[in-house]
């Protein structure tokens, strides 16, 4: 295919270049009813750009299959079989993915680490899941993917599992060994979804770590506007091989998606691969050599850890780490890494990637350059400079990983639609959770509907809170109380 292409853009400059007059939504009708109050703010551009997919930018019956070539040119460019767009985030595609492999009551092997995504999956589906465990690092309270290893136990003991879903890379950039868990799945015709929501530059550079397309997933699922040049929402799922028909994936993404798809994402999205086709390699040479640069430059700063492979990659741990994020423990200076986030924005107007208990991280991509590096180091220096009058003397409490993870004592589904009750923190011990309570980001949950609660992780929870960390899903976003099963 002519890769040089690029359907939709070249399809939206034709609805343009026709001068079309819509009688169809949207009804700002190209931006002539909008308060000029908000286009003085969002730009004429935007909304002459938001048109309908279909009787718009395409025919009534999508005759000029606009969005099928770019679908095309997509998959070709990465190495699938299929690529199906999403405008609903891979928050949707997730669950699509999920519905194409196992339905109501059968099994479904997902490693714990899963986004919360993933967790409204199990629960608007009624999947049962097999919860796999990460790699958990007990010196630095941190969540790797899990290993080949345990997957292969996992479908030992449970052999009428569906499939599988792993999680990787990492909000903090570590990957697993997908040829290897692709490898345990395809042994016994099962397939592989990978959540590689942080994963969409991958396939355009040698140097990152492994694209799941070439390590044989059947499924895959990015986030083109985490790492990408795609805009907010847009998300793209890969489809390779036979163990999934792609009319069983087009038609869940159909039962979830909207039939309202934005014209502005697809552009977005089909504007980015040919970027990344005629440009990715030069692009991620600059980025890469530019964060080499930036680890360097923030090491040397006093009581900082820039996180690298030898702290994440090895026995027991992850295999690659994506070099593009910045993952800095903060743990010698005394301060909270939600604390030095909020700083950060209040201070110096940086927004992180994220923050947790003991560390903080930005995100690289092929925008960057040494004006924002510089930008990102100044505040950094300051922000030690500082350390000592962010000190707050309140520690999260983390406890040990294997007391960080929980019972499943019901179906995620059974305990989110069932009877319920608040009840205060302190008196939920033992009691089975109705809610998902995710420290967001990077929004792994720390516990999810049909858990049973300990101590341990209320107090981690309660404790986080208080210094600083945000539980947005929660009934009470402060966990001063929580959602329950009622006894009984």
């Amino acid at each position: 295919m002519d890769q040089s292409k690029a359907p939709v853009l070249e399809a939206l400059d034709a609805y343009h270049a026709d001068g079309q007059t819509p009688f169809t939504p949207p009804g700002h009708k190209q931006g002539r009813g909008a308060d000029p109050r908000v286009r003085a703010v969002l730009g004429d551009s935007v909304f002459r750009s938001d048109v309908l997919a279909t009787s718009g930018l395409d025919t009534r019956t999508s005759s000029h299959a606009v969005v099928e070539e770019a679908q095309a040119l997509m998959a070709e460019a990465v190495g699938a079989d299929h690529a199906f767009f999403s405008t609903c985030g891979s928050s949707l595609s997730v669950k699509s993915a999920m519905l194409s492999v196992a339905g109501p009551d059968q099994k479904l092997l997902v490693g714990r680490d899963a986004h919360k995504a993933v967790v409204s999956g199990l629960i608007l589906s009624g999947i049962r899941p097999v919860w796999v465990d990460p790699q958990w690092d007990a010196e630095r309270h941190l969540a790797h993917p899990p290993s080949a290893e345990a997957f292969e136990a996992a479908f030992a003991e449970h052999p009428d599992a569906r499939g599988a879903l792993v999680t990787t890379p990492t909000p903090y950039g570590t990957c697993s060994d997908l040829a290897a868990i692709a490898d345990v799945c395809h042994a016994r015709s099962r397939p592989l979804i990978v959540d590689e929501a942080w994963g969409a530059h991958l396939p355009f550079h040698p140097d990152l770590p492994t694209w799941a397309m070439d390590a044989a997933a059947d499924i895959c699922v990015t986030s083109v506007h985490k790492m990408g040049s795609g805009l907010e929402q847009s998300s793209v799922f890969h489809l390779q091989g036979n163990l999934i028909k792609p009319e069983v994936l087009r038609s869940r993404e159909d039962l979830l998606g909207t039939t309202s798809p934005s014209v502005l994402v697809y552009a977005a999205l089909d504007g980015w691969r040919r970027q990344m086709v005629e440009q990715g390699k030069r692009l991620y040479d600059d980025a890469l050599a530019l964060a080499e640069q930036v680890r360097s430059r923030i090491s040397r700063i006093e009581g900082t850890r820039v996180h690298g492979r030898e702290d994440f990659c090895g026995p027991g741990r992850a295999v690659d780490l994506d070099p593009l994020q910045i993952i800095v423990d903060i743990s010698a200076w005394g301060v909270i890494g939600y604390q030095a986030a909020d700083w950060l924005r209040a201070n110096h107007r940086i927004n992180l990637h994220l923050a947790d208990h003991r560390r903080i991280s930005a995100q690289l991509t092929h925008a960057d350059d040494h004006r924002t590096a510089d930008i990102l180091l100044s505040a950094l220096t300051d922000l030690a400079a500082h350390a000592p009058q962010l000190r707050t003397g309140r520690p999260v409490d983390v406890p040990p990983p294997s007391r960080l993870r929980l019972e499943q004592a019901a179906l995620p589904r059974d305990a989110f639609f069932g009877p319920t009750e608040q009840v205060p923190w302190r008196e939920a011990d033992g009691r089975i959770a109705a809610e998902m309570l995710t420290p967001y980001p990077p929004g792994i949950p720390a516990a999810l509907p049909g858990e049973r609660l300990t101590a341990d992780v209320l107090r981690y929870l309660r404790s986080g809170v208080d210094a600083g960390m945000v539980v947005p899903d929660a009934v009470d976003t402060n966990v001063m109380s929580v959602r329950v099963l009622q006894d009984g």
